[in-house]
């Protein structure tokens, strides 16, 4: 099991910036591939960027390439999401998850295999 709170949402203007965070505790956070979705009203849950394990590979949606970045701080067990450039469209719930199962500590798991989720927090950018 592994309990996951994130923070940091919150109202910004277009080109801003914003820092989610992710602490998690129960399970070995450092076993976890960890991930960033979003999903804005109306719209599908979006994979938006994921971390391995060991911090040493990301994945980054073409949406978001070279505005977000993702780390993680396994002494802290927690995960960032550093938001820069903001637009509009980036408005959504910012939801965190943990990726439990046996993967690779090379491996990037596919949206379907994260099964641990925080309750999400609010992103709103103004244009």
């Amino acid at each position: 099991q592994i309990q996951l709170v994130e923070s940091g949402g919150g109202l910004v203007q277009a080109g801003g910036s914003l820092r989610l965070s992710c602490a998690a505790s129960g399970r070995t956070f450092s076993s976890a591939a960890m991930g960033w979705f979003r999903q804005a009203p109306g719209k599908e849950r979006e994979f938006v960027t994921a971390i391995t394990r060991s911090g040493g590979s990301t994945y980054y949606a073409a949406s978001v390439k070279g505005r977000f970045t993702i780390s993680r701080d396994n002494a802290k067990n927690t995960l960032y999401l550093q938001m820069n450039s903001l637009k509009p469209e980036d408005t959504a719930v910012y939801y965190c998850a943990a990726a439990s199962g046996r993967f690779s500590i090379a491996t990037i798991p596919p949206p379907g295999e994260y099964n641990y989720w925080g309750q999400g927090t609010q992103v709103t950018v103004s244009s």
